[in-house]
């Protein structure tokens, strides 16, 4: 039980993280899904959005365990947590360093750093996870198993290990996404200096495509922000918790792999995917859904990063 609530309350935390993990469980699945069954989407950035939403499926997947107290479904829950969380924003930015040295180097190596993307993901998060093992830190921490933080040393690796790289991975996203913005902006004004039509065309495509992936940074500030100032809350006021501040923190953590899927995964590439499948099981009578595809693919365009990528190769 956490200090501070009620066992009630507590109790109420870990049913927000179990129906909150389920939903992101169910998302996550459904992109590793496409991946695996649609060929034609196993491309560079959408293998990328694959481990990722696979970190957020095994993350989830853990916390469906709820509150399992001590023993070893516990300890196997803190590893997990910490493990895959930390992989989890750390595939964003390897996403986000492809966008920037396709649109802004125009270099078309990016899938040779595929091995070392794999390599600085997992064992960042490796190292990540092995830090508090060393002390001990892992077991029950209120309402689910992670670092526990009843003493000083707990609360520091938390932040050592968990939101630092976290804040980093933001500040990063950040960065690398104004950088592409703004290279896209003055390609748009160039193009319309020089009266180039194509070009001009092109850059409202990547420029639509950037509207899009330019909120992925907010995933992981919307999904992190709450538990960041409740950590803070719960260092300057040990004995003061605040159970809104904890829901919150746990409503928006827990559904971050929910939030990727949807901006990552259920883009106009999927559903097209999706419709060309549904198109082969059903009789053209019953496809009621077509026109609702099609009105968001007309919406969005190619408004992808796969197309952005494909144009700078080609430039």
């Amino acid at each position: 039980m956490i200090e501070g609530l009620t066992p009630g309350q507590t109790q109420a935390l870990t049913r927000i993280n179990v129906g909150a993990s389920a939903l992101s469980f169910a998302g996550s699945f459904f992109i590793a899904l496409c991946y695996v069954f649609f060929k034609d989407l196993r491309s560079f950035p959408f293998k990328l959005v694959f481990y990722l939403s696979l970190s957020d499926m095994f993350c989830s997947l853990f916390n469906l365990l709820g509150n399992p107290g001590e023993g070893l479904l516990c300890y196997a829950q803190g590893y997990s947590t910490q493990f895959f969380s930390v992989a989890s924003f750390l595939w964003t930015t390897t996403i986000a360093f492809t966008l920037h040295r396709t649109v802004v180097k125009h270099k078309v190596d990016v899938e040779g750093f595929g091995l070392y993307f794999h390599g600085y993901v997992w064992g960042t998060s490796l190292i990540m996870t092995v830090i508090p093992l060393i002390g001990n830190d892992y077991g029950p921490a209120g309402a689910w198993c992670w670092v526990r933080t009843e003493t000083t040393a707990g609360k520091v690796l938390r932040f050592m290990t968990f939101y630092m790289p976290l804040w980093g991975a933001i500040l990063f996203n950040g960065t690398v996404y104004f950088q592409v913005i703004r290279m896209l902006n003055h390609a748009t004004r160039m193009a319309a200096v020089m009266s180039d039509r194509q070009r001009q065309v092109q850059s409202k495509v990547d420029m639509k495509a950037m509207n899009r992936w330019g909120y992925y940074p907010l995933i992981l500030i919307g999904s992190w922000t709450f538990g960041t100032i409740n950590r803070i809350h719960a260092f300057v006021e040990p004995h003061h918790h605040l159970f809104w501040l904890y829901c919150l923190d746990i409503g928006t953590a827990s559904l971050m792999g929910l939030f990727n899927s949807i901006a990552y995964g259920f883009n106009a590439s999927v559903r097209r995917s999706l419709e060309e499948r549904l198109d082969l099981l059903w009789p053209e009578k019953y496809r009621w859904w077509q026109p609702g595809l099609a009105k968001l693919d007309e919406n969005t365009g190619e408004g992808e990063m796969v197309p952005i990528i494909a144009s700078s190769e080609g430039s």
